[in-house]
């Protein structure tokens, strides 16, 4: 199994209530966004940032898990790439991306 395939499966059984998957497919993007916007506007780049996480963390709250980062930072990265499957329809039912 390739490294990138087992934190996807990990990042998975992480992310399993339907109010947490949903919370991040918002909160994901608007992170991301923050770090595109922050140096031309600071206010809305911070709120973003911040709100995007007060989000992931509260969909954290209905899984009755703590973020995966929590255990490897590079699941830092992993989240933005559940975001661009499901944004390009490739996730399939068992990857993090197919939220029903």
């Amino acid at each position: 199994m390739s490294v990138l395939k087992n934190y996807m499966e990990t990042y998975n059984r992480d992310h399993q209530h339907p109010v947490n998957r949903a919370l991040h497919s918002v909160g994901i993007p608007m992170i991301v966004a923050s770090l595109g916007i922050l140096p031309f506007n600071p206010l809305l780049g911070s709120s973003l940032f911040v709100f995007g996480w007060i989000l992931q963390f509260v969909g954290h709250a209905f899984e009755g898990k703590a973020p995966s980062f929590f255990r490897d930072p590079t699941f830092l990265l992993i989240g933005p790439m559940w975001f661009w499957k499901k944004l390009r329809g490739t996730a399939t039912p068992a990857d993090p991306g197919a939220i029903s």
